[in-house]
């Protein structure tokens, strides 16, 4: 927001409490988009480790002698892994472009 929006009563200049109010605007921004980078590095890191988990997931199956849910978890392995592999990637992706602003 420009400070000609934080100017309520229009008299062309920040007053105290127009700028308390902006300030506290600022921080709510900078909380929300903090707690939205934190939530895209839980899901990426969620992601990331599923992806590390499911050939353990394929074996303890083919372990305990369940051997058509090994081979069902066995053939979506390459979906699973090209869409986790999309969520890492766009993680990273947007990351590096609004990290450079």
């Amino acid at each position: 927001m420009t400070k000609e929006e934080y100017d309520l009563n229009g008299n062309g200049q920040i007053d105290m409490d127009e700028r308390e109010i902006m300030l506290e605007d600022r921080r709510r921004q900078m909380e929300d988009a903090d707690h939205k980078r934190d939530a895209q590095l839980r899901m990426t890191w969620f992601a990331l480790s599923g992806m590390l988990a499911y050939p353990l997931l394929i074996v303890l199956a083919s372990f305990l002698n369940l051997q058509q849910a090994a081979d069902l978890l066995a053939d979506i392995a390459a979906v699973y892994v090209v869409a986790v592999s999309g969520v890492t990637a766009a993680y990273f992706g947007f990351s590096n472009m609004t990290g450079g602003k």
